[in-house]
């Protein structure tokens, strides 16, 4: 990944202590003095979280997995590597929304993306299939992150990890969202969900890192079950 000589970043609190980066330094060296410890709470909230889920919802995976087999060619879920806390690698996943081999056709479809910066999105992307549109809407398509939760990989609340082409293209700033661990939800999907801008993604994920406490984590959760049954602003 390439850094900028000498930059100095100041984060979104005047308090804070701003960002060295020396050239050359590996992704992991410039997080180093950053990241944020996970708090004993907030993992055990994962735990409870991610085992209660997958029991409750249990015949909901087995009923969507088989949907999902039946619709179109390919497997019931979709593996990718995503990005996490520190810049560590994890395979993240989900269930498939799309055609088999949807990410060979993505470098085809970049002219239209409708996203600001560093983030690909379609409204209209040809690439879903119809009960991909429904999962996507209901964002039923991110349960299997149950289990990304469970093993630690990510948490419930959090910033959505990127996939590494992205963070090749980020600007240290941009890298406070790697400080945390991410999440299968986030203040920015809870405050601008739809609204597909990199620069208010990253403002508002900083704005998570450096005051993640347990209040904003229940505030985002129960945000989170509004936005989600009123469908708003999926995509």
């Amino acid at each position: 990944m390439t850094t900028t000589p000498n930059t100095t970043i100041q984060t979104t609190n005047s308090a804070a202590e701003p960002w060295s980066l020396s050239a050359g330094g590996t992704l992991q060296e410039l997080l180093a003095d950053h990241l944020v410890p996970m708090p004993l709470w907030k993992r055990a909230i994962d735990i409870v979280g991610a085992l209660a889920g997958i029991i409750i919802t249990l015949p909901l995976l087995v009923a969507v997995a088989i949907a999902v087999a039946l619709e179109s060619p390919g497997g019931p879920l979709f593996r990718q590597v995503r990005i996490g806390k520190n810049g560590k690698a994890f395979n993240c996943y989900k269930f498939r929304t799309m055609v088999k081999d949807a990410d060979a056709m993505k470098d085809a479809l970049m002219a239209q993306n409708e996203a600001n910066g560093h983030i690909f999105k379609m409204k209209n992307d040809p690439r879903r299939t119809r009960l991909g549109v429904f999962l996507r809407k209901t964002s039923l398509d991110e349960l299997p992150q149950l289990w990304n939760v469970l093993k630690g990989d990510m948490s419930l609340v959090g910033p959505r990890p990127p996939v590494p082409s992205e963070v090749a293209m980020y600007t240290p700033a941009h890298l406070r969202r790697l400080t945390v661990v991410p999440g299968i939800t986030g203040l920015w999907q809870v405050t601008l969900r739809g609204h597909h801008d990199f620069a208010d993604m990253v403002m508002l994920d900083t704005q998570y890192a450096e005051n993640l406490s347990f209040a904003l984590d229940l505030k985002i959760l129960v945000r989170t079950v509004t936005t989600v049954l009123t469908g708003s602003g999926s995509c």
